[in-house]
């Protein structure tokens, strides 16, 4: 046996010289910014699932009386989900990135309150604004 024989095994070396089999993508990522297994997505699948259908549960069977409890608590699942979004798909840990982690998180914050408090806002002036003669009844017009 040949030594150059007994180190190649077989693999085939790509065209920069590298073994191809040494990243699972041959891209040449780090660690720092790897992409998330099939267990990680199921993961965050599974709790995105849940974190949407304990509030339309919570809902649709009208288990709390008072409307604004019941939109707090969505509010606060919708944070969570937010988060578990945030880790499980797109990858954001401490370790990625060298700080553009807390800019992401920072602008999501920013949006985030942007969006529910613009949404609360309408939907609170869009229920005292209604005509109280808006029942459904097309016919009454």
């Amino acid at each position: 046996m040949s030594a150059d024989t007994h180190h190649d095994h077989g693999h085939a070396q790509g065209a920069h010289g590298h073994d191809p089999h040494d990243n699972a993508h041959g891209h040449g990522h780090s660690s720092e910014g790897a992409h998330g297994s099939r267990k990680d997505y199921l993961i965050g699948f599974v709790l995105s699932v849940i974190l949407t259908a304990i509030p339309f549960g919570l809902v649709m069977s009208g288990v709390i009386a008072d409307p604004r409890i019941t939109a707090g608590i969505i509010m606060v699942f919708a944070l969570v989900q937010i988060v578990v979004h945030m880790i499980y798909f797109l990858h954001m840990n401490a370790k990625s990135e060298q700080g553009w982690t807390l800019m992401a998180l920072i602008f999501t914050i920013i949006v985030l309150t942007i969006c529910l408090a613009g949404s609360m806002w309408v939907m609170y002036h869009m229920n005292l604004n209604m005509m109280p003669n808006m029942g459904g009844d097309a016919s009454a017009m």
